[in-house]
């Protein structure tokens, strides 16, 4: 093995790991349960499973359907739209969160309308961390699942359509079962996403204990005042991130040794 691309790997990997050992060898074992178990941590960790869940669902229902517009459909300009749909994947959080407020803030595009005429009000509320969270998380469940149906044998739904099923009997019998570990990792690595989410949340929704402040926005919160209690939340999204990628071993880290 070369010496010239070994090691820069080797240094490429101890960047990676190093300030993942240190935060471990760094955290406060002895006063982790009682952190772990407050009030605060357990607020914060609520909030942000419950929020992350319902961004899932909303990039499920949103998203699976985009995926299949992307991967089957004879759409003009689809090449186009796939990119505008990878732009959060790029675009920094807090440019998100800001674009949100402009389009969906109270005073914005559409959100002027949604208080006028139904009294709903997105921005500073656990609703809005949900619509920010799905916004930064959508992209990876529709690149996962535009994968998916790209690699599906597409001669199934043309024998089912023989068989005289409709488009959308094809898509829910054939095509979604085909595709279903593709939506499953999607799904995941979306969740994992929104969990971790903080420039578009707190820019959107805003920062209030018990209605915006998710993990992200208790671990910065914590870090000014009580650097032990950053740590321990750290930890946590730090094993939900590694609790991730060991559900989708076989598609991340799987292969030949």
């Amino acid at each position: 093995m070369p010496v010239v691309l070994v090691l820069p790997a080797v240094l490429g990997l101890v960047f990676l790991l190093v300030p993942l050992a240190g935060l471990l060898i760094r955290a406060p074992w002895a006063t982790v349960p009682g952190k772990l178990f407050s009030a605060e941590v357990g607020e914060a960790l609520r909030l942000s499973l419950v929020c992350a869940s319902l961004a899932t669902v909303v990039c499920l229902v949103l998203g699976v359907p985009l995926a299949w517009l992307l991967a089957r459909s004879d759409l003009p300009g689809r090449g186009f739209l796939r990119a505008l749909v990878t732009v959060p994947l790029v675009l920094p959080p807090v440019v998100g969160g800001v674009a949100l407020l402009l389009v969906l803030g109270r005073r914005g595009l559409v959100g002027q309308y949604l208080d006028a005429w139904f009294g709903v009000a997105l921005p500073f509320s656990t609703a809005g961390v949900v619509v920010a969270e799905a916004f930064v998380a959508m992209p990876f469940l529709v690149i996962s699942v535009e994968g998916a149906l790209r690699a599906a044998d597409p001669r199934y739904e043309e024998a089912a359509a023989t068989l005289g099923a409709s488009r959308w009997l094809a898509f829910r019998r054939v095509t979604l079962p085909s595709v279903l570990p593709g939506v499953v990792a999607g799904a995941v690595l979306c969740w994992a996403r929104a969990l971790g989410e903080f420039g578009a949340t707190i820019t959107f929704a805003g920062n209030f204990p018990g209605e915006t402040t998710t993990m992200p926005l208790a671990v910065y919160l914590a870090l000014e005042t009580e650097p032990d209690a950053a740590i321990v939340l750290s930890i946590v999204l730090l094993l939900v991130s590694v609790g991730v990628l060991a559900g989708l071993r076989d598609r991340w880290i799987g292969g030949p040794a």
